[in-house]
């Protein structure tokens, strides 16, 4: 039997309904921990769920980041438009109670870093400094900003350069997508993991034909 739907109609509803309905369907959303120097190199570091990879030629990832209520820029943000570089690390399952700390609202004269534990290094590619505990950093240049809003702004971001954990990439540059157990954002304050994995190959039109005479 079909299921009934509700539908929403989001001229008719205000902001935080829309977000309270998009986070809740849009899941699991990965989750970039993005690290930025500010223009007189204050490190800053914040998770942003309202994140993905677009494109692979040229390597562009999105990250959407909120801006304040008084619709003042966000440290990362500011920093990305002072400086123009960015890291953004996936976060494992390993490190999320230290993501978590990242994600709390303090100053900008707070190392969120610091807070965290977390270890650092100096950026290869850029000034952002690297998370030695993220199992991946994407090294990044700022692209473009869209300013779709009052409420928030999409940074695109030319990847330069990926570090991947010695142990989970191979050399024909498979990663290990069980091992990376990155983890994913769901709605209020839910997350997911994602070693629960299965595998469907796409399948070409002639296996698709061929199936159909078969059945």
């Amino acid at each position: 039997m079909t299921a009934t739907h509700v539908h929403f109609d989001f001229s008719a509803l205000g902001e935080r309904d829309r977000y309270k309905l998009l986070i809740g369907t849009v899941i699991p959303r990965p989750i970039a921990l993005v690290t930025t120097l500010s223009a007189d190199g204050r490190r800053n570091a914040g998770p942003f769920s309202f994140f993905n990879v677009l494109t692979h030629d040229p390597a562009i990832v999105a990250i959407g980041v909120e801006n304040h209520a008084d619709m003042r820029f966000k440290d990362t943000a500011r920093n990305i438009r002072e400086t123009e570089e960015f890291t953004v690390h996936i976060a494992d399952h390993a490190m999320v109670e230290q993501m978590e700390v990242c994600a709390i609202r303090f100053g900008p004269d707070v190392d969120e870093i610091a807070e965290a534990g977390l270890t650092t290094v100096p950026g290869e590619m850029v000034r952002s400094p690297r998370i030695l505990e993220a199992p991946a950093a994407l090294e990044c240049r700022r692209f473009m900003t869209l300013e779709v809003g009052r409420a928030r702004e999409i940074i695109l971001g030319e990847v330069l350069g990926i570090f991947v954990r010695e142990d989970l990439v191979d050399d024909r540059l498979h990663v290990d997508q069980h091992g990376m157990d990155a983890i994913g954002r769901l709605g209020g304050y839910s997350y997911a993991r994602t070693r629960d994995q299965f595998e469907i190959k796409t399948q070409s039109v002639e296996e698709w034909e061929s199936r159909k005479i078969r059945s």
